[in-house]
């Protein structure tokens, strides 16, 4: 019997020695040798084997996170995540060393350099996400080898060049972020091979050329965002085939217009945004069958005819937005269902009287420049002040005035030079308009932030001092919008003005976490001129929280003033949280310069008595121009560069 139970503690021994499972001792040193690059050792002490049973850092909610999968003797790592820990540096060779990962996630760190075309060797990946980092240089070819991705990021980064044509491969590929990566160029028609794609973020690239039609062959789609890019319309009639589409938002294109002839069968569609289009043509009735849409965004278009009899059956609809085009009629006596939030008809030549339950609780309601009955909304005063926004309405002013200044989103407050300063801290909806007690100037916003954590905010506010001024308090709350943000100068003196807009970026960061990469970009109208084109305060003002001052020219000549502040779909969206982006402004402060018609019989004599002294000087005054343009060509100018261009109300 010692003799059998000898041999049978052998065979259990040898049994045990045979079950053990190690990992790949070429990756346990390459993933301590990562862990050690980016400095995670005190979040990722791996002293054993990575691949123990029950490891903490194997947990699905583990960050950083190693996974493995230990099917034979040996063990391979298959998951590894290091998201949001602020990891810098390029990527090190090491980690094409774990070539049977399947699931990579690199988001939210702040990685340079380029990625390696030895990301080729990771052949088994299925997610990848490398969002929201510092990467630069092309996007590189070799991606196009991993043909077993499901997911793929490379948003938020700063990569130069086309998408590459080899992401035509990835014909497993179900979700793909792209939005804010750089890209630029045609879109590759190679994309049209992926047709098991469900998910397209691709706003905010310079990508060129016509708008695909081979995008309508993706059937499989349900979600599509193309803001804020170079495309140029008309949106394909192949879009029609894309019947499972549940969230799609197209805007800012340029080129020919577009029709909406194309919606015909998108009746899973929650979220329909089309703004800055070039729409023209009437709104079908068939978007009345809708019944799933939550919001519909029409503005910034050229669409004619009435609204719609239709829409009174879009039972589930809560924002409406119809603004800038060029509908007529009166409002449908139903439009308002039972779940709207907010209903935006501004600048159409509209008229009639309000629906019936205008008045309902929670509801916000734009009709600024339109004809509609409005002065149960708002102050008869301001009413008809506002009408002066309409082309064809000529208004004058018994005693009018010379000046308004707005502390946007705060309180009342003098500055060191004495400017008094209206507060502006009116709580306001999705599609709201305030007018100042005493009508100097009123203010309009339209949008809503569609995943915004914090609900519904349009003030920004911050504790931090703000730098560069003697007026810190004036920059520590804004008026932030996801749209269209205006303010209006009421019953203003016709001539001259100086416009003097004050900024400072309170809703992005400074740091060197990934949390300082967000980009806000927005467009800046005046009187319908744009004077200010893809601006990015905090890169003017040299960072975050620094004031900074934008002092501009306007001619009054029907005693109003717009000062249009517009999101063009450009920007970062989510940095450093959901829904930041947008336009955002500090105070306004505007002054009389000059009359706009011309000059006073007194003010002809002095310039008479000024020309004698003018001639005499003008000699000198070549020599100095003459000395200073050479100057000034050498140098960026930091100056104000008007752009003669439309208006995206037009």
């Amino acid at each position: 019997m010692g003799v059998l139970s000898f041999f049978f503690f052998v065979f259990l021994v040898s049994q045990v020695g045979f079950g053990q499972q190690t990992t790949d001792p070429k990756e346990v040193d390459a993933l301590n040798k990562l862990i050690d690059y980016w400095n995670l050792r005190d979040r990722l002490n791996i002293t054993d084997d990575p691949c123990i049973q029950n490891a903490t850092w194997a947990n699905e909610i583990a960050n950083p996170r190693v996974a493995c999968d230990c099917g034979g003797n040996t063990c391979h790592i298959t998951h590894l995540k290091i998201y949001a820990l602020d990891i810098s540096g390029e990527i090190p060779s090491e980690l094409f060393v774990l070539k049977d990962l399947m699931d990579l996630n690199l988001g939210q760190n702040v990685l340079n350099g380029s990625i390696p075309a030895e990301i080729e060797q990771l052949s088994n990946m299925q997610y990848l996400s490398l969002g929201i980092n510092n990467f630069t240089g092309p996007v590189p070819q070799e991606l196009g080898n991993l043909t077993k991705l499901i997911i793929l990021s490379f948003s938020s980064n700063n990569f130069v060049g086309s998408l590459p044509t080899s992401l035509g491969k990835l014909t497993s590929l179900q979700e793909l972020y792209i939005d804010s990566s750089g890209v630029s160029g045609p879109i590759p028609q190679e994309l049209a091979n992926l047709k098991s794609l469900q998910i397209l973020w691709a706003s905010d690239n310079q990508f060129t050329g016509k708008l695909p039609d081979f995008f309508g062959t993706l059937t499989e789609l349900r979600t599509l965002r193309l803001q804020g890019t170079l495309l140029e319309g008309p949106i394909p009639n192949s879009f029609s085939a894309l019947n499972k589409l549940e969230d799609l938002r197209i805007g800012d294109l340029s080129g020919e217009d577009s029709s909406l002839e194309f919606l015909q069968n998108q009746k899973t569609l929650s979220i329909l945004i089309l703004r800055n289009c070039l729409l023209s043509g009437k709104i079908p009735d068939q978007l009345g069958e809708f019944s799933k849409l939550q919001e519909l965004d029409l503005s910034f278009n050229k669409l004619t005819g009435q609204i719609p009899e239709s829409f009174q059956d879009l039972v589930s609809l809560q924002y409406l937005y119809l603004g800038s085009n060029n509908l007529n009629g009166q409002l449908p006596a139903n439009i308002l269902g039972p779940n709207i939030i907010a209903i935006d008809v501004s600048f159409n030549p509209l008229s009639g009287s309000l629906p019936q339950n205008f008045a309902k609780a929670g509801l916000s309601m734009n009709v600024v420049g339109t004809s509609i009955d409005a002065n149960n909304l708002q102050d008869k005063k301001a009413s008809g002040m506002l009408q002066c926004l309409q082309a064809d309405f000529k208004c004058s002013n018994k005693v009018p005035s010379k000046s308004f200044s707005v502390k946007c989103g705060g309180t009342g407050q003098t500055s060191a030079s004495g400017v008094e300063y209206e507060g502006d801290f009116e709580s306001m909806g999705s599609a709201s308009l305030y007018t100042s007690s005493e009508n100097l100037w009123a203010v309009s916003n339209t949008g809503n932030f569609i995943s915004n954590p914090n609900g519904p905010q349009y003030i920004a506010q911050t504790g931090s001092q703000i730098t560069g001024t003697l007026d810190s308090e004036l920059y520590k709350t804004a008026r932030i919008s996801p749209s269209s943000l205006r303010y209006y100068g009421l019953g203003l003196k016709n001539g001259i003005y100086s416009v003097e807009l004050h900024f400072a970026e309170i809703g992005m960061v400074d740091s060197h976490s990934w949390k300082g990469l967000g980009r806000r970009i927005f467009d800046v109208y005046i009187q319908g001129e744009r004077v200010l084109k893809d601006f990015n305060i905090k890169e003017a003002a040299g960072g975050s929280k620094k004031a900074l001052i934008k002092t501009l020219e306007a001619n009054v000549t029907n005693t109003i003033m717009d000062i249009h502040f517009f999101w063009a779909g450009k920007g970062t969206c989510c940095i450093p949280y959901q829904s930041t982006y947008g336009p955002l402004v500090s105070a306004i402060h505007v002054s009389r310069a000059s009359d706009a018609a011309g000059s006073s019989k007194g003010d002809k004599k002095r310039i008479g008595k000024l020309i004698g002294i003018s001639v005499a000087c003008v000699a000198g005054l070549v020599i100095i121009s003459s000395v200073f343009y050479l100057w000034w060509i050498k140098e960026d100018s930091p100056k104000h560069k008007r752009i003669y261009t439309d208006s995206p109300r037009k």
